[in-house]
């Protein structure tokens, strides 16, 4: 039966309850498989594995299990490898990585950072910034609307300004939360959002970051601001090409 992994730890990380359950219907049992000084915490893979939402919240609560009494590199949802010697296999094989990445990532979480303009606040401000689009809309008033070329030119206009503005808004985000973050991840890039990143902070540190993203908002009304976290540092684990499992659902129980 093929094996389904949620983690990998040191092999000395603290038990986990033996009733804890992951994913399927019913729930499978979480199991540890050690080889060495590493540890991967896995069940039994269901055949029909979706990312349904039962399954996403089993996944990222095994997570949030042992990563309450430790450090652990977590798997992305749908992480399935072949067999149980599989998985002991590739922590033989990737000890020295995994075990540098435990060392890195002990005592740290990740925050999902994604920003957006708020459309009106941030077309005032554009307004009010540039004097060319102020004197295009005026003469386009006192023209009763503007030709179809006149407002063709405001919105071009217009659009440029706040496409400025998201490349300018996107790197203030990241530079103002920077400094209370131990390493950052630019996420993939996706519509509507002109800040996707993920910042991996110091457990100690948390209340500072979440000031600091609470300040960004203060400054920049013009902004929606999301943090979504504390997470497992998904972001940070840098698997590389050996990673234990192959993702058979495609999903990130971390996405926020």
């Amino acid at each position: 039966m093929s094996t389904y992994v949620y983690g990998i730890t040191a092999a000395s990380h603290p038990s986990l309850p033996q009733d804890t359950t992951g994913v399927g219907e019913p729930p499978r049992p979480v199991r540890v498989l050690k080889a060495g000084e590493l540890a991967a915490v896995v069940s039994d893979a269901p055949e029909d594995l979706r990312p349904k939402r039962r399954d996403l919240l089993a996944h990222q609560n095994v997570l949030s299990e042992v990563g309450a009494t430790g450090c652990v590199l977590p798997m992305r949802f749908g992480s399935v490898a072949p067999d149980d010697a599989g998985v002991t296999g590739v922590l033989t094989e990737r000890a020295e990585h995994y075990t540098e990445r435990l060392r890195a990532l002990d005592g740290k979480v990740e925050y999902n950072v994604k920003a957006s303009h708020v459309e009106e606040a941030v077309l005032h401000l554009v307004m009010a910034e540039n004097p060319d689009i102020r004197a295009q809309a005026e003469a386009n008033r006192k023209a009763g609307g503007g030709s179809y070329d006149d407002r063709l030119r405001l919105g071009e206009m217009v659009a440029g300004a706040v496409k400025a503005r998201e490349g300018e808004d996107g790197a203030q985000v990241v530079r103002a939360l920077e400094p209370v973050a131990a390493a950052v991840s630019s996420g993939p890039e996706s519509t509507g959002w002109l800040v996707n990143a993920s910042f991996l902070v110091d457990r100690d540190a948390a209340a500072s970051f979440l000031d600091a993203a609470e300040q960004v908002r203060r400054d920049m009304p013009h902004l929606e601001v999301r943090v979504n976290g504390p997470l497992p540092p998904y972001s940070f684990v840098e698997p590389g090409p050996s990673e234990p499992a192959a993702s058979t659902a495609g999903a990130d129980a971390g996405a926020g």
